[in-house]
């Protein structure tokens, strides 16, 4: 067993609500940016919002018109080599509906509102409660994908208006034989049309190695950047000042999650280190925030937890403690009061993961009030903040 700690930090500041709440929106499963990427083959639990996302993705589709878009959830998955994809997803009294779109130029979130991503399999009718892709064709049920490496695909499920349902997905990608596994490669992409014209690169690597990690990138921000690649080097051009949200994931490694300005007058290079998960590292989680004295979320968490839930589910051998922290102006003396409630705060995150489909088996939560901060003599504002924190033991 390893033990790795996974350091959120939780913050106590009151900020604009509306700012948070337009924030926790951007990305969210109901919508093509905002969907889950699975890496490689295995067994999920995910869980519709049971609310309409904020882009309408299908409207092009007139062959969709059955399909419901008030409800969705999207999983995104880029193939790495040649082989046959496959899945069965599952719900409990409610009906499943799916379609399966592929990218066909670089930026199927792009594609999908202009009508241009090509649907490769439908399921439209109400009466199944599990579908999927299977070599055994029945109802609900169609045949495989055939995919080549680096091809991109996006499945969206659909159920009742308002449902929080579960959905059980089995995942599996076959690989042809004679597929070959590509470690510590680089892999580039490059979108640049204008050569001259200023560019952003994005570069991921091993935080002790620094050798080239093929991650999963996703950017948030104007629809001429936002997608989702899969490689280790991103280079697009940079056509207006903007803020762009990137979520970089990779099978093996804790995410990074960065939001950055950029410019349109110069060239731009963003740096993602990304730690192993092994004994005695940490990553930090920000905009886990409560309200003041309580257990109780702030608006704009949402964005984080989601993360941490997604963490949770794409490694279902991991099982954790969750430890929490909170400041106060006497470090030297551990209040009961403080030690309860850090201990409620470790408990509502572990409720939000246990809500939302991860095994309670699987956590404990644990409060240490003040007693281990990480600034004792705290007197910044982000050293104090620092110390207000759930720290996440792997075990």
């Amino acid at each position: 067993m390893t033990k790795v700690i996974l350091t959120i930090f939780l913050t106590f500041l009151t900020t604009l609500l509306y700012a948070q709440s337009k924030k926790s929106a951007e990305g969210t499963i109901a919508d093509c940016s905002g969907a889950l990427n699975i890496f490689k083959s295995g067994s999920y639990t995910l869980q519709f919002t049971g609310s309409t996302g904020n882009n309408r993705e299908l409207e092009n589709y007139p062959s969709l018109k059955e399909l419901g878009d008030e409800n969705l959830i999207w999983i995104s998955y880029i193939a790495e080599d040649d082989g046959v994809l496959s899945f069965d997803a599952t719900i409990g009294q409610d009906y499943l509906q799916m379609v399966v779109f592929q990218e066909m130029t670089s930026n199927i979130c792009v594609e999908l509102p202009r009508g241009i991503a090509e649907i490769k399999r439908i399921h439209q009718q109400k009466g199944q409660s599990a579908v999927g892709l299977n070599r055994t064709t029945s109802a609900g049920f169609l045949y495989p994908i055939e995919l080549m490496a680096g091809q991109k695909v996006v499945i969206c499920f659909s159920t009742l208006p308002k449902s929080k349902a579960f959905i059980k997905l089995n995942f599996k990608f076959q690989e042809n034989e004679n597929a070959a596994k590509a470690l510590n490669e680089t892999k580039i992409i490059d979108n640049r049309d204008d050569e001259f014209a200023p560019s952003l690169s994005i570069m991921v690597r091993d935080a002790e190695s620094d050798e080239p990690i093929i991650a999963n990138i996703t950017i948030e921000g104007p629809k001429d950047l936002a997608a989702l690649y899969k490689g280790s080097d991103v280079f697009c051009n940079v056509s207006r000042p903007c803020k762009v949200a990137i979520k970089c994931d990779a099978e093996g490694y804790f995410f990074i999650d960065s939001e950055e300005n950029l410019i349109a007058t110069s060239n731009q290079e963003i740096l993602l280190k990304m730690e192993r998960i092994s004994v005695g590292k940490s990553m930090q989680i920000e905009e886990i925030e409560f309200k003041p004295g309580t257990s109780e979320f702030m608006p704009g968490s949402d964005g984080k937890l989601r993360r941490l839930k997604d963490f949770m589910a794409l490694n279902a051998d991991i099982q954790i403690e969750i430890q929490g922290h909170v400041h106060t102006d006497k470090t030297d003396d551990n209040h009961f009061a403080s030690q309860k409630l850090s201990e409620a705060r470790a408990k509502r995150v572990m409720i939000y993961l246990t809500e939302h489909g991860i095994s309670r088996e699987r956590m404990t939560a644990v409060g240490y009030g003040n007693s281990k901060p990480i600034y004792p003599d705290a007197k910044l504002a982000y050293e104090e903040q620092a110390n207000r924190r759930v720290e996440i033991l792997v075990k």
